[in-house]
């Protein structure tokens, strides 16, 4: 079944996203881009308060967390940097955008060592941009959890006005024929459940679908979530 991601900035958000459903919660800071990080200090408590609260659903066991490193050139140093502190937040997944750039082999083997020493890493790409075909048998190979595909600009476009239903289908077909975890997300709200669900992926990402006023720096509403929750 796929999963529920919901965005959360604070330990009251996660709160709120765990008591109706959440399967994922990801950590970001939605007023500083598409993948704004919060402050380390914020990670770590939400971390520590998923983790210690133990919630279990119906669906799955573990309730894992996801951070992200923030808005960041695709500079080997400056990632592998980012990566490596947020990794001693005790989340288990750190989230990378893979913004635009001439070649992304130098940060994909730059974080090998932290691949293969056991950190989960979810490459997002992003819908307004291109990428080499081989991209994703590349992040395979440097030993990447999973792939997301997001949106970059948040100006009401969704992830479904960016991309086509074949390119969709080929994106997800890409990622399971390479067993990366993936999810599809970009500013999507409960119209859009039936068509993402479509592409059977492991997990659906929100945040401005869930807040108030579909505003995504606006606190979560928790009958949007629950109402998401009840068609996964």
């Amino acid at each position: 079944m796929t999963q529920l991601l919901i965005s959360v900035t604070s330990v009251e958000e996660a709160r709120l996203a765990l008591t109706h459903g959440a399967d994922l919660i990801d950590l970001k800071n939605p007023a500083d881009g598409a993948l704004g990080a919060l402050p380390n200090a914020v990670v770590e408590e939400v971390a520590a308060y998923v983790h210690a609260a133990s919630p279990h659903n119906a669906d799955h066991d573990v309730i894992l967390v996801s951070a992200t490193i923030g808005d960041l050139p695709m500079q080997a140093d400056v990632i592998v940097s980012r990566v490596s502190a947020l990794a001693k937040t005790g989340v288990d997944i750190v989230k990378i955008g893979f913004f635009a750039a001439s070649d992304y082999s130098p940060c994909l083997t730059a974080l090998m060592p932290l691949t293969a020493n056991g950190q989960k890493i979810i490459a997002v790409l992003f819908a307004e941009y291109s990428y080499p075909t081989v991209l994703l048998a590349q992040i395979k190979a440097a030993g990447f959890y999973g792939v997301m595909m997001d949106t970059a600009h948040k100006n009401g476009r969704t992830l479904l006005d960016n991309l086509t239903e074949t390119q969709l289908q080929d994106f997800a077909r890409q990622a399971s024929d390479s067993k990366l975890f993936y999810g599809l997300a970009g500013s999507l709200n409960i119209q859009h459940v039936a068509k993402v669900l479509a592409f059977s992926p492991d997990y659906v990402g929100f945040r401005g679908g869930v807040s108030e006023n579909n505003q995504r720096a606006r606190g979560l509403n928790a009958d949007k979530i629950t109402a998401i929750r009840k068609l996964l």
